[in-house]
């Protein structure tokens, strides 16, 4: 029996040992002596102890006695704090538990790992300890590194992971203060000293331009270079469409199409049709036909599904697929002609689809129009623009009528429309942000939306009662303990929901969020009520969408940018086609649960950098106006300050700690701060004048104080 058998062989004897009825939890040295280990052998005991630990079949308790784990014993995810504690989210529950700075461990965000619980007493929460790391989810972490004489150290850009990396002489790769830097941690540490690492990368100096941005694409393992095979495949994607291609494709290059985007989108994958015969509208939704060069398991395909969506970051973008195909060959740019997947839909008056079909085609756009352009047509009856597009205005005024049509019949199955302001942050050419302001949503943006979700839903809808393997886009009911939680504190304001036996309809929500527009409450509310949602995901099972109020919906009309809308089209295809045979069926039963979770997880990481990315962007702007007076409105009241927003959407904090001209208390049922001595008041959607005292970029915040008005 070779070495590495015997060694397993006698670890499964020893967990045998340990879950037998007679064994009580025991000591190293005790349980040596039990097994009458001699002391030469203790150190392989030793050994087959920390694997049974690390496979999480036995645990060393606060005693260092080994034992079976328990009741008290559960897993989940480590999520760190600047502040040294931290908590862990358990699996498949809402409460996390409270982790103390002194029982961490060398546990460090994002870290799968198995902690023992105890019960909290007189109604405070529960807190744990690590006792096992079960899964580094980070090696290499992304920081500014700091230089001793004969030490250096990186300091995490993430503030979650609470602790510098130690770095040897000898290891720094020549980094010198202040550089941006990638840092392999080599040894994790043990709670008491800090984890130790190398550089394994300078991305350059703090200062220089654009390395801030990608210090966050390096934290969050964007990938950003396609790799060789993929640019060798490149090779053969035509720049044009080959007739061959067209083959039994539905021809409607001689329908009236009409693209509406952004006025810097280079990638157009939808394109509308849309006529009316008497009350019926006839809607075509064109999507780019981006599986026709991206065949599956190729490596195109290979690297889309890696990547899983396109990435918006303010200064670039990191596309899914490469530039010759998003902004070339499937880019239904106007006058040339492009493979679509097209989805035709007869809409009655009420805004029922009452029939569709479902085609390949080959259509040929007539204009790219632009959302700013096509608002001052149907919205301000701009002379020149209804002249220069003259042939398309009719076009685009049935466009209004019918997404309105469809509008109404969303609002009355009760879909809840969150219309929170968008940054659109403006930066120049180093990537210094020189303007912020909110994203202009008009109604030519709105026309587009509703005729995107009418699309998905027809296509979700066709397929589940064919009953094929499918990719889903659902978003499950609310957490009953949240929606509770969410009644409680609304009712604060006068506000109340119904919350029957059964599940909560998303109609209570878009009532509430009616009642609440143009209020001082507004904004926070409607953040309330979107956390306490759950989060939409890509799933195979269909379960339907809470927030759309509908049965039915996918991602159809994205295939450009997102990978689930490319895996459906696929399949799409291979049905129209007549191949979805028993052996593709049961492949796409094997493939699609994992394709789903990957997609969900990738848009997660690409929803989290954006986000970063702009929150920097913010701070950075407002470092350029430290000192400044600015106009704006108190959007959350907490026990440690006062959110302001200013109406460019940028967000700080005025700081209780910081308010000296009294001392406040914070009036928690009511929302509002106010004075011991004075008896001033704030209070939400208050108006209020505030300075820009600082601006933290590796924070994230920015600090305010309140500025008197003079009289």
């Amino acid at each position: 029996m070779k070495d590495n058998e015997r060694f397993d062989e006698r670890i499964k004897m020893l967990e045998e040992f340990i879950s037998g009825k007679e064994y009580k939890p025991m000591k190293f040295r005790d349980l040596a002596m039990v097994l009458q280990v001699p002391k030469d052998e203790r150190l392989i005991l030793k050994e087959m102890l920390d694997r049974l630990i690390a496979d999480g079949k036995i645990v060393l308790d606060s005693h260092n006695r080994y034992k079976l784990p328990g009741d008290d014993i559960r897993t989940g995810t480590f999520s760190g704090t600047q502040r040294g504690f931290g908590f862990v989210v358990l699996e498949g529950e809402e409460e996390d538990i409270f982790i103390p700075e002194n029982a961490t461990g060398s546990a460090m965000h994002g870290d799968k790992v198995m902690i023992s619980v105890s019960s909290g007493q007189n109604g405070k929460r529960k807190e744990g300890r690590v006792i096992n790391i079960l899964e580094r989810v980070k090696s290499e972490i992304v920081g500014t590194y700091e230089k001793s004489r004969n030490f250096g150290f990186v300091i995490a850009d993430n503030q979650k992971f609470g602790r510098d990396i130690f770095i040897p002489n000898g290891m720094s790769k020549g980094a010198v203060d202040g550089h941006k830097v990638v840092a392999r941690i080599t040894s994790y540490g043990n709670g008491t000293n800090n984890p130790e690492g190398e550089i394994i990368e300078i991305l350059g100096h703090i200062n220089d331009p654009g390395v801030d941005i990608m210090s966050i694409i390096k934290a969050y393992e964007l990938p950003v270079e396609f790799p060789e095979d993929v640019i060798r495949e490149l090779d053969y994607v035509p720049d044009e469409v080959d007739e061959r291609a067209v083959g039994s494709r539905m021809d409607i290059r001689g329908l009236q199409t009409i693209t509406i985007d952004g006025e810097d989108a280079k990638d157009l994958d939808d394109a509308i049709t849309l006529t009316r015969e008497g009350d019926i509208y006839r809607l075509g939704v064109h999507i780019a036909d981006v599986t026709h060069y991206v065949k599956e398991g190729k490596a195109l395909d290979k690297e889309a599904l890696k990547r899983g969506t396109s990435v918006y970051l303010v200064d670039r973008v990191i596309p899914m697929l490469p530039h010759k195909l998003s902004n070339g060959i499937c880019s239904l740019n106007p006058g040339v002609d492009r493979l679509a997947l097209s989805c035709f839909m007869d809409i009655d008056s009420k805004g029922n689809v009452i029939n569709h079909t479902i085609a390949e085609t080959i259509i040929r756009s007539d204009r790219r129009m632009t959302y700013d352009n096509v608002a001052r047509i149907i919205e301000d009856n701009d002379e020149e623009l209804c002249r220069e597009y003259e042939d398309i205005v009719p076009m685009l005024r049935l466009m209004l009528e019918l997404s309105e049509v469809l509008k109404e019949r969303r609002h009355k199955r009760g879909a809840i429309n969150f219309d929170f302001p968008e940054s659109k942050i403006i930066v120049d050419k180093s990537g210094k942000p020189i303007e912020i302001k909110p994203y202009d949503r008009n109604k030519a943006t709105r026309i587009i939306e509703e005729f995107m979700l009418i699309a998905n839903e027809t296509v979700a809808e066709d397929f589940y009662w064919q009953e094929i393997p499918f990719v889903y886009r659902t978003h499950d009911n609310p957490d009953e303990e949240k929606i509770r939680k969410l009644a409680i504190f609304i009712h604060n304001f006068g506000y109340s929901i119904k919350l029957g036996n059964e599940d909560i309809h998303p109609k209570e929500i878009q009532k509430l969020l009616i009642k609440v527009e143009d209020t001082p409450e507004e904004a926070l509310i409607s953040r309330l009520a979107l956390r306490s949602m759950k989060q939409a995901r890509y799933t195979m099972a269909n379960t339907g969408h809470f927030g759309l109020s509908t049965r039915y919906y996918c991602h159809f009309t994205s295939p450009i940018r997102r990978y689930p809308d490319l895996q459906i089209h696929r399949i799409i295809k291979e049905n129209l086609r007549g191949r979805l045979n028993e052996d593709r069926i049961n492949h796409y039963e094997a493939i699609l649960e994992e394709v789903a979770v990957h997609s969900s997880r990738t848009e997660r990481r690409a929803d989290e950098a954006e986000r970063e990315v702009n929150k920097m962007k913010k701070v950075e702007y407002m470092m350029d106006h430290i000192g400044e007076s600015f106009t704006g409105v108190i959007s959350g009241v907490t026990a440690w300050g006062l959110y302001v927003e200013l109406p460019n959407t940028i967000e700080g904090m005025v700081r209780v700690s910081n308010m000296e001209d009294d001392y406040y208390n914070f009036d928690e049922e009511h929302y509002q701060m106010i004075g011991e001595h004075t008896k001033k008041v704030y209070k939400l959607g208050q108006t209020v004048k505030v300075l820009v005292v600082n601006a933290d970029k590796l924070q994230r915040t920015i600090d305010f104080a309140f500025v008197e008005d003079e009289d």
